[in-house]
């Protein structure tokens, strides 16, 4: 079944680039280095920083079949070179993780202390008429609303860290979606798995009032039965936003856990062109305590269940352009259960219309223990440009 999908998806595309008039290309191509001060020297290193650098080249393919027919591909393509890589090889193999049901991720090319990694990330077949829409394939469910914690986006959660990623992560899945107006649509998508705690079937339904958007959605997720919802509106000109999912497991024995996870923000720009965003997030099964957990490098992985460690969490983060040209941005996280923080200053600077510069920092502190006093301090480094 997995190699008929992908022989599909692979002859459409092949065929839109023997029709030139009808593909489009765009992407970027963007240089990051990252100079990490671990808290504590990882086991089998006694050095006390490590570096990586990453020359990553973005394709995003469009083929225009028809009105109604449109095929679609995206691909990242990363050479990742550095000390990081060397001290620990067993990275390679992290890196190299697809967790969709096709596995199209691959390193072409590797030595001791780098190697070239790629991964097809968007590759689906979109097809409208009148107010229906099917999209099969690998694809991005956006069901989220909030800008840092997602409880609704149950089937490709991202991490609020993971900051060079702007397209965020797919899903392999069938996707049907009805407009019922101008301002509502009904969504129910199928994602293939394996196994049953693998694959999900859910809908959602959208609507406005009141000059809100509102969303329901309901359906199983895994091990779990899953029911939740979401708005976005404004209190005086600011925006407002909050979701929340409820979990509960599908069978009375299994390892899977009941949860709700709740998220609301608000953000305001004044006449200053200052940006003022905060948000919370309330997960019921976090810890109260020292968190603990949280690898930053090696353990990703994450879901709209378990978007933290804490039980609460705070968001704050300020935003301002210094010159048409400079912006400036710092973000916080602080777990008051233990005192931990994250914080995160942010620098960028407009060098031409397509070619930007970054400077950033994800800074950690707190006591060992807590859900970020054991990770460290990094500092990256960003060129981009787009084509």
């Amino acid at each position: 079944m997995k190699q008929v999908l992908l022989i599909i998806l692979t002859l459409a595309f092949l065929q839109g680039i023997a029709q030139e008039s009808k593909l489009s290309l765009h992407g970027y191509v963007k240089d990051l280095f990252m100079l990490y001060k671990p808290e504590q020297p990882m086991p089998g290193s006694n050095k006390a920083s490590l570096t990586t650098n990453t020359l990553h080249n973005r394709l995003n393919f469009k083929w225009y079949t028809s009105e109604q027919i449109t095929v679609e591909a995206g691909m990242r393509n990363r050479l990742l070179m550095g000390s990081l890589l060397s001290e620990y090889p067993i990275y390679r193999q992290l890196v190299d993780t697809d967790q969709g049901y096709l596995d199209l991720s691959f390193i072409s090319f590797y030595g001791d202390s780098w190697y070239v990694h790629s991964m097809i990330d968007r590759a689906y077949i979109d097809w409208s008429s009148g107010n229906w829409q099917l999209r099969v394939g690998r694809q991005r469910i956006n069901w989220g609303i909030n800008l840092v914690w997602n409880p609704n986006d149950v089937f490709n959660s991202f991490s609020y860290f993971d900051f060079d990623y702007e397209e965020r992560p797919g899903t392999d899945a069938v996707k049907l979606q009805y407009y019922t107006g101008q301002t509502s649509s009904a969504e129910l998508v199928y994602k293939a798995g394996d196994h049953a705690h693998e694959t999900a079937i859910a809908g959602l339904y959208r609507f406005s009032k009141w000059s809100y958007d509102f969303q329901f959605l309901g359906g199983r997720v895994g091990p779990d039965w899953m029911i939740g919802a979401g708005w976005a509106g404004d209190i005086r000109g600011g925006g407002f936003r909050g979701e929340i999912t409820h979990f509960e497991p599908r069978k009375q024995h299994s390892e899977s856990e009941k949860a709700t996870v709740i998220s609301i923000s608000g953000d305001y720009t004044l006449k200053s062109s200052l940006y003022l965003h905060t948000g919370l997030l309330y997960n019921s099964h976090g810890k109260t305590g020292k968190a603990g957990g949280m690898d930053l490098l090696f353990n990703p992985a994450m879901s709209a269940k378990n978007l933290s460690f804490a039980r609460w969490s705070l968001f704050g983060q300020v935003s301002y352009p210094i010159t048409p040209l400079l912006g400036s941005g710092l973000s916080a996280i602080v777990n008051p259960g233990d005192g931990s923080l994250y914080a995160g200053p942010s620098f960028t600077y407009s060098l031409q219309n397509n070619l930007e510069f970054m400077l950033t920092g994800q800074l950690f502190f707190g006591q060992s223990g807590s859900e970020f006093g054991d990770i460290g301090q990094l500092i990256f480094t960003r060129l981009k440009w787009s084509f």
